[in-house]
């Protein structure tokens, strides 16, 4: 059984293996005729609306945009169609339940990123995803 990518998620948070995994995501969209969303996952509880945004809130925004642009323009340079997403809370649980409701055919994830626990194979972000994901994973080293 042959499974068709077409959408791909590679979750970014800035660090050099997280765009390597956009690199090999890159490369295999190119193969399939797919579409990448990068996510990035504020870790931080979602303001209400009513709420006015705080200076942590306004960094941690900044920095997303700016590794957003970074992406999108590295997949452009390949004519490749990318998407941002922003979402807010944890982010393990976040990747694995935004592959699930928005029907993604492949996550791509770097192996470590810039989380404070590091594990001795695999992050802790990614190890977390491989095993909880329903949907396929590839790990980028």
């Amino acid at each position: 059984m042959a499974i068709k990518i077409k959408k791909i998620l590679v979750p970014l948070d800035g660090s050099s293996n997280s765009f390597r995994g956009l690199d090999v995501a890159i490369h295999m969209a190119r193969q399939c005729h797919a579409t990448i969303t990068g996510l990035y996952v504020l870790g931080i509880a979602k303001p209400r609306t009513s709420d006015s945004i705080t200076p942590l809130e306004k960094i941690l925004l900044d920095n997303a945009q700016k590794i957003m642009k970074k992406a999108k323009l590295k997949s452009a340079q390949k004519g490749i169609l990318f998407f941002d997403r922003v979402s807010y809370g944890n982010e393990d649980q976040r990747i694995v339940d935004i592959a699930e409701k928005k029907n993604f055919d492949l996550i791509v994830i770097g192996s470590r990123g810039m989380g404070a626990a590091k594990e001795i194979f695999l992050g802790s972000t990614s190890n977390y995803v491989l095993h909880k994901s329903k949907k396929p994973v590839l790990i980028v080293k």
